[in-house]
């Protein structure tokens, strides 16, 4: 915690994320008109001290609507990385601690699950499962399982030969409570710091599917789509694509700031650098 609270990485990634989270939580109450609310004489109206961010083809005020889509984007986002956070963890210990037979069925699926590019994955997983705002959380989890699956791994084939895992073995204790007490915590800092990462990345995706229209349907509010139903009036509203896109832009790099930051501090190879 000393090491974290003198890192500004940290801090303003901290306190970037909470004031999104701050934002989706009460966004109903924040945004000054309704996102959903129809003004046709208003229409692609430029940014002004009334509509900041102008107004879309139908009136809708784009500042309420880009405020508004930050809990579909974050719920997303987290929600997706929960799902690959939880899995690729479980995997990951049972394929690094016991080895054998498990180790190589799951790590073929592993290779199989990084040699296509993530959006191409969670592309396939809904022309599977089909389209909408579930199937893009269950693709984007689904394509970004992989990689916690080595991080993990990797990360208990060193620990599972430390010299306190032989002593509890030695002392009779369970596999279950060895992997449970004594390999999970240790696991948990690199976990984090992927986590965190792919966050930004689950954000990143969820906009990108949204955008190429397997994700959210109109008329919601959600970041990819905002800037997908205007990419062609770049030239005549301007303002409808480029601040949806802005707060992808910054969600994404604030959280991947915040992610190099917890990773300077976490891993033992970088602590003497900070």
């Amino acid at each position: 915690m000393k090491r974290a609270l003198r890192e500004p990485r940290i801090l303003f990634g901290i306190g970037f994320l909470l004031a999104l989270s701050v934002i989706a939580v009460f966004a109903p109450a924040i945004v000054p008109y309704d996102p959903f609310e129809i003004s046709p004489q208003e229409s692609l109206m430029p940014p002004c001290s009334r509509h900041w961010f102008g107004t879309d083809t139908i009136g809708r005020d784009v500042f309420s609507r880009v405020l508004y889509g930050t809990r579909y984007s974050l719920v997303l986002g987290v929600l997706a990385i929960s799902i690959s956070a939880t899995f690729g963890s479980i995997l990951g210990l049972v394929s690094g601690y016991f080895g054998g037979p498990a180790d190589a069925v799951i790590m073929r699926i592993v290779d199989v699950g990084l040699a296509f590019p993530s959006v191409l994955l969670a592309l396939l997983v809904i022309s599977i499962v089909g389209a909408g705002l579930p199937s893009v959380i269950l693709a984007i989890g689904i394509s970004s399982t992989p990689p916690f699956i080595r991080i993990v791994r990797g990360s208990v084939l060193v620990i599972k030969e430390m010299t306190y895992i032989e002593a509890a073995r030695a002392i009779g204790a369970g596999q279950a409570r060895i992997l449970f007490r004594h390999v999970l915590p240790e696991v948990f800092a690199p976990a984090l710091t992927m986590a965190t990462l792919g966050l930004a990345g689950a954000i990143f995706s969820a906009s990108s599917l949204s955008f190429l229209g397997f994700g959210a349907r109109p008329p919601t509010p959600e970041w990819g789509l905002l800037v997908s139903s205007a990419r062609h009036q770049l030239r005549a509203a301007w303002w409808i694509s480029t601040f949806s896109g802005l707060a992808i832009v910054v969600s994404v790099l604030s959280i991947n700031i915040l992610g190099d930051g917890l990773r300077d501090i976490l891993d033992p190879k970088l602590r003497g650098k900070i």
